[in-house]
Order: C-alpha cells, then structure tokens, then sequence
C-alpha cells in the first residue's frame, strides 16, 4: 500500500491541471439540472484520464466507475455537485465568472476539481487497492428536490450497490490545510413553509367591514415563534431536545396606507434533525393554523414543501476517516465540527448508506480570503484543491486496502 506522502506526491502532480479545471468550471457556471456544458466538460477530462463513465443520469449527471485490483470487494461512492447559483460574481480575477447573474458561489466547482483529482489518483494506483470506486457528479444540489434524490431513483446504488460514501464541502472560516469532521447528526433537513391567512378587505378607516389579515399574521407567527421557542416544544419523542429552527423570512399583504388586503401570503422555513420529530412539527404547524382559523372565523393554510432530510455521518466510518486525516495531514490540522442548521442533499445519500460527509478548509486571511459561501465575493485558497483531491484518495484507499 502507498504511504500518504505517495499519494501527497501525486495530488501535487494533479495540481495545476486542477486549478485550471476549477477556474474553468467558475468561469462557465451554470445554474441547477442546466449544467449542460459543465457535464461534457467534466466527461471530457475523465476520458483523457482513462476513466470509464455512463451519462445521462438526471440528463447532466454522471457516474463513473474504477475497479481496484479485485473488484469484488466493496464498492465506495465519492460525489461531487454541478451547480452554481445565482448571484453576480463581484470579484475582480482572471477567472471571474463570465455569465451574467451566475456564479460558483457555494463551492461545487471546488467539490468536482478535488473529486477529479481524486479519481485521477485512484486509477494511478488501483493496483493498491481493492473493491470498486463510484464517483458521481450531480446535478441540481441547490434546489428541490435535490440531484442526490433523483440519481437515487434511477439505480445510482446499485450494480454494484454500494456499501459506503464520502464527500466534502468548503469552508471558508476555516484555513487551507486544515479539515473537519462531525460524527452522527451534523446538517439539518429543510422544509419550505407557505402560509395564506385569507381575511376580508376593505376602508381601513371602516374596521366593522372588514378582517384584516394582516393582524391574523402577526399573531399566528407570534404563537408559532413561542411556541417552538419553548423547550417543551422541542421535546422529541423519547424527551430529548432536538436541534429545530422554524423561521419566516417573507411576509406580503398587498394593502395600503388606507387599504386592507383580502389576503397575506407568508413564506419560510424550518429544519431539524430527526425524522419522525419533523412530521410532528408538520402536524402542530397545522394545527396553529387551524387554531387561528377557528378563532377569527376565516381561512388559513400551510403548504409544506418537503425538502432535504437531516444529514446523519456513520460513527464509525466518520471516526475512522478523522483518524485517517490526522495521519495524512497531522492531529493539529484535523478539526470537530459544530451542529449545522443549513442543508445538503448528500443527506438523501447518507440516510441510505453508512456516509462521511467533511469540510475542507478553503479560506486564507492572509490572502484575504475569508468570504462566506452564497456570496458575490466568495473565493477559495486554491491550495485547498491539493489536501481536497489527496484526502479523499487517501481515505478511499484505506477503507479499500
């Protein structure tokens, strides 16, 4: 078996190809299940490396596979996401992004340079080890219902099904060189709420004539904001407090100054971390709802769109993987990882297989790279693509050896 500084020397060969890759892929960004160009580009750069590969999954996606030396041994999945997002790119560097209103602002073309570089050592040294490597890029990881989800549906752990997964993401707070791990719950699910409080409009200056509905508004987010406020409230089925966020970011009643609207449409979110406790939070939405209606006489709804389910990492595959990257890259640079309340459709893959699921350090205050992801100015310390693509061969082959 390569010792790590084997597989150190090879994701500094890859280097400079794969900083060339990301800036290609930021500089052409397209936006989720569009990622059209991005696919064939991607396609191109695994048939120069000799890595065979199916397409058309979820239209843009791609799955390919590297057999070690005795393929039938277990199979892991490494994945990578396509899609940019929305936002004009306000950096001023050589490889701005040249799309109007698009940009790589969330890392994917990071996550699809590390997860090629890592391929690309795989099959260097697939004499070493054995099983079989998946390796899919997706489409769509920013929007529902999520690329993961889909590629699911379509057979993407199956033949050969596959035993275990690993990804990464940026992290921009935290510094090239290092990484961080958290084993069980890490990411929350997310469900986009939708409220309609229906009142009857009219004169604001004749309130016997009218309901107004923006009052209806105000106090069914009050009573939904004390009520999962409460500890109580964030009891789970057997007593244990459960992380859980229920938060409303749009509020719209077209009135006036001297008119009542008929109706007020609210909009927002909410995340948690179990399964069951989140159809719980379904029904007692539901019923405040309800409750509301009954006591102002008029019609109130909720429309749940139900997302992403919370991101669980496999205990032992998470801590075996962090005991793996402190050998590679030393304890000091190998970081545990807080509880996060924001979303990720890898979590589609983590409830269906053991998964390990890790932030690769990306930010750089001496080069003043520190912005936050979903951001117009956010960059990456291209360095980081050098640990990203050698961590995860290295975690690959270890659990493969």
């Amino acid at each position: 078996m390569l010792d790590n500084n084997e597989i150190k020397k090879l994701a500094k060969k890859y280097l400079d190809e794969l900083i060339q890759i990301r800036r290609h892929l930021h500089q052409y960004p397209e936006l989720s299940f569009e990622e059209f160009e991005t696919s064939k580009f991607i396609q191109s750069k695994l048939k120069a490396a000799g890595i065979s590969f199916t397409t058309g999954h979820v239209q843009t996606g791609i799955i390919a596979t590297i057999h070690g030396h005795s393929p039938a041994g277990k199979t892991l999945l490494l994945r990578a996401d396509m899609d940019a997002l929305p936002i004009q790119e306000t950096n001023a560097v050589p490889y701005q992004s040249k799309q109007q209103g698009r940009m790589h602002a969330c890392g994917h073309d990071v996550h699809t340079a590390c997860v090629l570089g890592a391929a690309m050592i795989l099959n260097d040294c697939k004499h070493i080890w054995n099983g079989t490597v998946k390796v899919m890029f997706q489409p769509g990881e920013e929007v529902l219902p999520g690329g993961a989800s889909l590629m699911i549906a379509e057979g993407l752990l199956e033949n050969p099904k596959v035993d275990k997964a690993l990804a990464l993401h940026v992290y921009p707070s935290m510094e090239t060189g290092k990484v961080g791990f958290k084993s069980g719950m890490y990411m929350a699910s997310t469900d986009e709420l939708y409220i309609t409080v229906n009142g009857k409009g009219g004169h604001a200056a004749m309130p016997h004539k009218y309901t107004n509905p923006l009052l209806i508004a105000a106090n069914i987010l009050l009573d939904i904001n004390r009520h999962f406020m409460t500890e109580a409230a964030l009891k789970g089925t057997m007593g244990e407090n459960i992380p859980t966020v229920v938060a409303f970011g749009k509020i719209e009643g077209k009135g006036a100054t001297n008119v009542i609207p008929d109706k007020v449409e609210i909009a927002g979110t909410m995340r948690t971390m179990d399964e069951n406790w989140r159809g719980i939070i379904h029904k007692q939405l539901h019923d405040i709802l309800k409750k509301h209606s009954d006591i102002y006489g008029i019609e109130s709804t909720i429309r749940i769109e139900k997302g992403y389910p919370f991101l669980v990492n496999d205990v032992d595959f998470t801590e075996t993987s962090k005991a793996k990257a402190k050998e590679y890259l030393g304890a000091a640079n190998v970081e545990e990882l807080p509880l996060r309340m924001t979303a990720e459709d890898f979590a589609f893959i983590s409830q269906k297989v053991p998964s390990c699921f890790f932030r690769l350090g990306t930010g750089n205050l001496e080069k003043n790279i520190k912005s936050e992801v979903h951001t117009s100015n956010f960059d990456v310390d291209e360095q980081s693509i050098e640990i990203g693509a050698g961590m995860l061969a290295w975690l690959v082959i270890n659990e493969l050896k």
